[in-house]
């Protein structure tokens, strides 16, 4: 497998370099950034996978450098930062972060959820044996497109979904009208198990949904199952 290319961006010296060491010695290439614009220099230098940032950072921070991220790449997001409020992460995570860990941080850990991302990363749409390939799933005027990770509209608004998004909804595709535990979506997502209080799921689900409210007279398509987690309801075709 391709050796992994992680991009640190992060403004404080010292703990940049302790993230440099400990995915070295993962066995991962390891790129830095200071600010904005040295990730986007980065970037347009160097294939990543996996962006991990603080929010704290000179110039924009770290949710509007989120923001420019979703629209120019695919690559994973992981925010690493001080900021530990409910708030902040819930944002962090509707902009599209994959994962959002605070400091002081567990190296374990850390390393752990980032080899999650990444594995899903590298190997997304790489084909399986027991799956057909398939390049779209249409369902209700509505088309899940595989290759450009893109949800379009009925009008053909073109949404371009962040992991987190894509990965629920073509696994919702894939199992149409079964139920979702909110333990089953977050593995399919991130690779984490779920934990008390963890309601990635369901900004992510949240985030899905207004794509679809955006279009009038769209019926519901993912509906929650109290109790038990979410179900997609749509008429689903596939090509």
């Amino acid at each position: 497998m391709q050796t992994p290319h992680i991009l640190i961006v992060e403004d404080e010296h010292v703990t940049r370099n302790t993230l440099k060491s400990i995915f070295e010695a993962e066995g991962y290439t390891v790129f830095e950034a200071n600010d904005g614009a040295e990730m986007h220099q980065m970037l347009s230098e160097h294939p990543v996978h996996l962006v991990i940032m603080d929010i704290n950072l000179p110039g924009k921070n770290g949710l509007l450098l989120a923001r420019e991220l979703r629209e120019q790449g695919d690559m994973a997001l992981m925010f690493l930062t001080g900021r530990d409020n409910e708030v902040d992460k819930i944002l962090g995570l509707e902009i599209g972060a994959d994962d959002y860990i605070t400091k002081p941080f567990n190296p374990r850990e850390l390393t752990i959820r980032a080899r999650n991302l990444l594995t899903r990363a590298m190997n997304q749409g790489l084909p399986t044996e027991d799956k057909k390939l398939v390049e779209r799933y249409e369902f209700n005027g509505w088309s899940l497109e595989i290759n450009s990770r893109s949800l379009v509209s009925p009008s053909g608004d073109q949404f371009k979904l962040p992991r987190s998004e894509f990965r629920a909804l073509l696994h919702f595709c894939e199992n149409p009208g079964k139920i979702q535990t909110r333990g089953d979506l977050l593995k399919k997502m991130t690779g984490r198990e779920l934990k008390p209080h963890d309601r990635t799921v369901d900004v992510t689900i949240r985030r899905i949904r207004k794509h679809f409210e955006s279009v009038a007279d769209t019926p519901e398509i993912v509906a929650t199952i109290h109790g038990e987690g979410y179900r997609f309801c749509g008429d689903l075709n596939e090509e």
